[in-house]
């Protein structure tokens, strides 16, 4: 069934199966969680309040059905190291180009931004320590533990996830023993599930602040999509990627709806700031005095865990660039390490690009622009997505095509329904007065760039192919 040799423990390219189930899905649960539920839940609650449920409900469904179309061209061709790859493979060379470049430099721009955050959060405890040594020590590490092996990155991962897993089940665990018992806060007011539903309004701020509120949702789910990456160098795959990617939904239910839900019924949704953290405010509720403490810790092994990812990420998605692309400069980064089975030099490339983030948190001018294109390359990730979907239906069409494979459900219906639910959250993006220049920006880039990669590579193909 397929194409590869899915059973052996070395693909055909060197690189080397060494991530078992329980590295995946734990990869998967803690990919779903960054910083910003912990820290910007407070300011999606406050915008909205119970309604923003219903955003993250949607939302939800559109990210699922976008892993269950990645899911299914991976079941066919499990050696795929990147999703990137399907674009390439069923859209053409100039489209592969676009989504690969345009991924990787979201992935070292969201890494940056991690890794800027980070020595923010470390001095939180240590103000008098400078910021840069905070961000090599970290980043030097994190290189470290990705050009080891898979599984030594896997190992690492598993960890992390874990403490943000647990973090999030203790707060849902504290709610439900405060909502059960009956607690009131220092307002008088209960702890009662009931704080849902009174006084609701479906648009408390106005349709305008709702609509504004929908890409805070979509970037909280950014990323989800990277447990994709791992399938290339993991055992079983085929069964792996099934559990991963069918939990989608269970896990959007848990950490995002099953979370909020508990938080907003602690207090009415009108007492959470948005400067500030809901996961403290409902420990310190509960008694916990290091409540700001433990969630610094967490909020702190959750960025590194996403630079964790993210360097594994941007490594994968520079080597397979390089396989695709006929530039002779990237010949170096496309290759294999035979000691580790990892693409070492495409990591430490990426790696070392994130070198920018100490120059960049030292210079206010250059912060301020880094926001900007930080923001527009967030709102690519969009394209690439509506790319994926493209590539879906070209695949259906292609020889590769599986009948009896991992297939997304209704996909004749669902798959165009996804791709206009992207278009419709770009266009949210002009509702709120942050997002409209960097979405330009996107908008610029996608011109200039795409017409680029359209006008120098149309009817070329990916050099491994030549």
């Amino acid at each position: 069934m397929g194409k590869g040799n899915v059973h052996s423990d070395i693909n055909p390219d060197g690189t080397r199966r060494t991530l078992k189930n329980r590295h995946v899905q734990m990869i998967a649960m803690g990919g779903m969680i960054g910083t910003g539920l912990f820290l910007g839940a407070g300011s999606t609650i406050s915008k909205t309040g119970p309604s923003i449920l219903f955003i993250y409900a949607i939302i939800g469904v559109v990210f699922f059905l976008m892993m269950r179309a990645i899911g299914e061209m991976l079941y066919a061709s499990p050696q795929e190291h990147t999703f990137v790859a399907f674009i390439t493979k069923y859209l053409g060379l100039p489209a592969g180009l676009f989504a690969g470049w345009s991924y990787w430099l979201g992935i070292l721009l969201s890494g940056i931004a991690e890794l800027t955050a980070i020595s923010v959060y470390v001095k939180y405890w240590f103000p008098s320590w400078n910021s840069a040594v905070i961000q090599l020590v970290f980043l030097i590490i994190l290189v470290a533990v990705n050009v080891l092996t898979a599984r030594v990155f896997g190992s690492a991962e598993f960890w992390f996830a874990l403490i943000k897993i647990v973090a999030i089940l203790a707060l849902i665990i504290i709610g439900l023993i405060m909502i059960f018992v009956g607690f009131k806060d220092p307002n008088g007011e209960t702890a009662s599930f009931s704080n849902l539903t009174n006084h609701f309004q479906f648009f408390p701020h106005g349709v305008h602040t709702f609509i504004g509120s929908i890409p805070m949702v979509f970037f909280a789910f950014l990323s989800m999509e990277l447990v994709s990456i791992t399938i290339g160098e993991t055992q079983n795959p085929r069964h792996v990627l099934k559990k991963a990617v069918n939990q989608t939904v269970y896990r959007i239910l848990l950490f995002y709806i099953g979370a909020l839900t508990i938080i907003m019924s602690i207090s009415r949704w009108t007492t959470f700031s948005p400067q500030s953290s809901p996961f403290v405010l409902v420990f310190k509720l509960a008694g916990i005095p290091a409540a700001a403490t433990v969630i610094n810790f967490v909020v702190i092994t959750s960025a590194a865990s996403s630079i964790n990812s993210l360097i594994f990420s941007s490594g994968r998605h520079l080597y397979q660039l390089s396989i695709e692309t006929h530039s002779k400069v990237l010949n170096p980064v496309g290759k294999i390490s035979k000691e580790t089975g990892v693409p070492r030099n495409a990591i430490l490339v990426s790696g070392a690009c994130l070198l920018f983030a100490p120059i960049i948190s030292s210079i206010p001018a250059i912060q301020s622009a880094f926001e900007f294109i930080s923001a527009a390359s967030s709102d690519l990730y969009l394209f690439v997505y509506v790319l994926v979907m493209f590539s879906l239906l070209k695949y259906k069409k292609s020889p590769d095509y599986l009948p009896n494979g991992f297939k997304m459900p209704w996909s004749k219906v669902t798959a165009p329904l996804d791709i206009i639910a992207f278009g419709l959250i770009f266009l949210t993006l002009f509702f709120n007065p942050n997002d409209v220049i960097p979405a330009i920006g996107a908008v610029i880039w996608l011109v200039v760039f795409g017409g680029f990669c359209l006008l120098r590579y149309h009817g070329e193909k990916p050099a491994h192919e030549l």
